[in-house]
């Protein structure tokens, strides 16, 4: 398969084959990180700006590390540290950006579709590395990529993701990215972070937190994000993680192989107990190694692949 797309904007306009080439990638690509000396000189010569108009640890340390393993240049550019403080607008802060002749722009902006509008108005291609609550299509691709790992298959599995579905661009990209694969996603949490019609997704919305956690192979926990919240949508923190948080009780209710995943940050004790984010269930750390070698195949796939890779 030749991949030819120029942006990585959603899951919604990825194939299944493309996912599946992607992880293929990133599976090839893994190995790099095993090595001792953890760099290749495959995108020598290429820049890549990571411009996060919204606070990052993971996923902004992961491309910024999979753009030096390729030996790309990476330069980082916050809101905090750009002319949008003076302000610039967001749209004159890229174009000058792009002026620079970057050959990839990764972004990450708390406006939904910002990204999209960006890859309309720029040459450069764009990655996005997370819009508002719409999507984050590099972390539903690392979440495939580490099921698909440790199970062997995504196609026939059952996806519970639990929590505060309604805020989070990880739950929409998880479900449609999941269902593409061929995997049954249900969620569940409390009602006022249940958004209407998520069923139009593919997702099921389950009775209980307990309902969904004893049908699941895999489980992914999700954060609450009182940042995105206008109003206080539980009763508190010690109520929510009894009802809803994943815990040694709810966990005897689930299958003796199952997965416990996040997308961090981790709020021990509210969505998820210590013990059961650094137990054997656990596969949270899994996730962000391969977001390194997922990013990895993210940047080489948008450079075009191993027709312009310099290997020399």
């Amino acid at each position: 398969m030749q991949f030819e797309r120029k942006h990585i904007l959603d899951m919604e306009s990825l194939s299944a084959e493309e996912i599946t080439f992607i992880i293929d990638t990133a599976d090839r690509l893994k190995e790099i990180s095993r090595r001792p000396v953890k760099k290749v000189p495959t995108l020598r010569g290429k820049t890549v700006v990571l411009f996060f108009y919204e606070a990052s640890t993971r996923t902004r340390s992961s491309f910024e590390i999979a753009a030096k393993r390729l030996s790309a240049d990476s330069i980082s550019i916050s809101k905090a540290s750009s002319s949008m403080v003076k302000g610039e607008t967001l749209i004159d802060t890229a174009k000058n950006i792009e002026a620079m002749n970057p050959d990839i722009i990764v972004v990450r902006h708390s406006s939904a579709g910002a990204p999209h509008m960006l890859a309309r108005l720029l040459k450069t291609s764009i990655i996005n590395a997370g819009d508002g609550m719409h999507s984050h299509p590099s972390q539903a691709l690392l979440d495939i990529m580490t099921v698909r790992e440790k199970k062997g298959s995504v196609k026939g599995l059952k996806i519970a993701i639990i929590g505060d579905i309604s805020h989070s661009r990880v739950a929409r990209s998880d479900i449609t990215g999941f269902t593409k694969m061929g995997a049954e996603v249900v969620v569940a949490g409390p009602p006022t972070m249940i958004p209407k019609g998520i069923e139009s997704l593919g997702a099921q919305v389950a009775d209980s937190s307990d309902d969904a956690v004893k049908k699941a192979d895999v489980i992914i926990m999700l954060r609450i994000q009182k940042e995105r919240q206008n109003s206080f949508l539980y009763p508190s923190d010690r109520e929510y993680s009894k009802i809803f948080g994943l815990n040694r009780e709810r966990m005897k209710k689930a299958k003796k192989d199952v997965l416990i995943m996040h997308p961090g940050p981790v709020n021990r004790g509210v969505e998820i107990s210590s013990e059961l984010a650094d137990g054997p269930y656990s596969i949270i750390l899994d996730q962000v190694t391969n977001g390194v070698s997922l990013r990895m195949a993210l940047l080489f796939l948008i450079s075009g692949g191993i027709r312009n890779a310099d290997t020399d």
